[in-house]
């Protein structure tokens, strides 16, 4: 009885032993992963430089500008998308267009609505051409001086004019 004693306490040792080394195991496997999971989450570029997004994101891109830049020139609704493309690139922004456009009082068509309506073909090619990086600014804001009413967009230094909206940093 005696020996089976010590041998039920030499197996539980043992049991007890493993576990401890395998739960050890398990918990450095997660840590590894976490690592991993933060490496996958940079965003990437191509060595072309050229910008990739979802086509989901890229028509919520399209609707933006269509409801932006309407009536104003090509050039502008390029530089419209580019805005949005360089804020997602900028740490102080957040990291997809989505949560560029949907930020807090970022646009005023997704406040009134225009956000919902399709874009046009323009809009579209508009789009591709800021993705192509065509327009090479870096400007994260732009206004039309004759309707903005933000005494703090007035302050920033205005880069370039086109058509009706003042482009800045």
């Amino acid at each position: 009885m005696k020996r089976f004693l010590i041998f039920i306490s030499f197996l539980t040792l043992l049991i007890g032993s493993y576990t401890v080394y395998a739960e050890t195991e398990k918990n450095n496997q997660a840590k590894t992963l976490k690592i991993k999971k933060v490496d996958v989450d940079v965003k990437e570029f191509s060595a072309t430089d050229k910008r990739f997004i979802k086509e989901e994101e890229e028509k919520l891109l399209a609707r933006l500008v269509e409801a932006e830049a309407k009536g104003e020139p090509y050039e502008g609704k390029v530089a419209v998308a580019t805005v949005v493309l360089n804020r997602v690139e900028n740490e102080h922004f957040p990291d997809t267009i989505k949560e560029v456009i949907y930020q807090k009082n970022a646009f005023q068509p997704v406040k009134n609505g225009e956000i919902q309506k399709p874009a046009n073909e323009e809009a579209m090619k508009a789009v591709k051409d800021a993705l192509k990086n065509k327009d090479k600014n870096d400007c994260l804001y732009f206004y039309n001086p004759e309707t903005a009413t933000s005494k703090w967009i007035f302050s920033r230094k205005v880069v370039k004019k086109i058509g009706n909206h003042a482009f800045t940093m």
